[in-house]
């Protein structure tokens, strides 16, 4: 998303370089989404697949209307919510992934979620159709993104759900005794979004001024005055602990992550070479059992990880 979207300005020729680094690190689940700057992220990623497509497992999304003349929605005021438009009806699914398969220039994507859960669509039809995309050969696997257990557990029972990605890090746990435990009992692979808590995690963002101007992170309430403040204690106990084992803040964050579950895939995004290779080599930390008691017990952060609008379009 970073690269094409919402956290500043991006590089094309940077993030064309990411792409090909990380095949060479084995990193090789890419998650984009048509609404990533309005199928540009789609349109990048199409750029850098050729002579590789076998060796990437691709995921994309859809559910977030950024164009309404594809909505088969009625009536888009009602279906609004936090700023955007969600469809997950039948008609609008079809369209979607047929535009995405055009964009990224494929025949298949290996995993297609629906990005939002529609509360005016069942979730059964929405998964339904989805399933149709199976049978056609147009996605190997099906997911949800930030939907309930409750959701979950009606949509598995339509198609088999592989994945579920939902925001999770050492400062989002909603899904901690929820989702994350059902996803393990129904052999559904949980994917962390924002692992690294939207970059706060890092250590590298000590001040809202060291994000650009248009970076959609200075509207969130997290990263806004005492909130700020208060959850700089976060980062500074996973910087303690980084110093143990010589590693940075953000390893430590990701670390934390995958010690929740052998299920647990965390995608951290970046735009960045430095950071996709610290990144990947989190891998190969292992915290010790305290370490991962501490970082657990620690104070969870201040403010909601959306804006309220937006904070209505998760866990349902």
């Amino acid at each position: 998303m970073g690269m094409s979207w919402a956290y500043g300005p991006g590089d094309e020729a940077e993030s064309l370089k990411v792409l090909d680094r990380a095949l060479e690190l084995g990193v090789n689940h890419w998650d984009t989404a048509d609404m990533y700057g309005a199928g540009e992220n789609e349109s990048l990623l199409a750029k850098s697949l050729p002579g590789k497509r076998a060796r990437v497992f691709l995921a994309t999304k859809f559910g977030n209307v950024f164009d309404t003349s594809l909505s088969s929605h009625t009536d888009l005021a009602a279906a609004a919510g936090g700023g955007y438009f969600v469809d997950g009806t039948p008609a609008y699914a079809k369209k979607c992934i047929d535009n995405s398969l055009k964009r990224l220039g494929v025949d298949h994507v290996d995993l297609y979620y629906l990005h939002r859960v529609d509360t005016r669509v069942p979730i059964e039809e929405t998964v339904g159709a989805m399933a149709e995309f199976v049978s056609a050969g147009k996605t190997r696997y099906i997911g949800l993104s930030e939907a309930s257990a409750e959701t979950i557990r009606r949509a598995h029972a339509v198609h088999p759900i592989t994945a579920v990605q939902s925001e999770f890090s050492l400062w989002t746990r909603d899904y901690e005794e929820t989702v994350v435990p059902l996803c393990a009992e129904l052999g559904i692979t949980f994917v962390p979004y924002s692992p690294l808590g939207r970059g706060f995690l890092t250590g590298e963002i000590k001040k809202i001024d060291d994000l650009p101007e248009g970076d959609w992170r200075r509207s969130n309430p997290r990263f806004q005055g005492e909130n700020f403040v208060k959850n700089l204690e976060i980062v500074a106990l996973a910087e303690q602990i980084a110093k143990k084992h010589e590693a940075t803040a953000s390893q430590v964050a990701l670390a934390w992550v995958l010690a929740q579950g052998e299920h647990i895939c965390p995608i951290p995004g970046t735009k960045r070479l430095k950071y996709l290779e610290l990144n990947a080599s989190a891998a190969g930390l292992t915290l010790a059992p305290d370490e991962i008691e501490a970082l657990s017990s620690v104070a969870p952060p201040a403010g909601d990880r959306y804006p309220a609008q937006q904070m209505a379009r998760i866990n349902l």
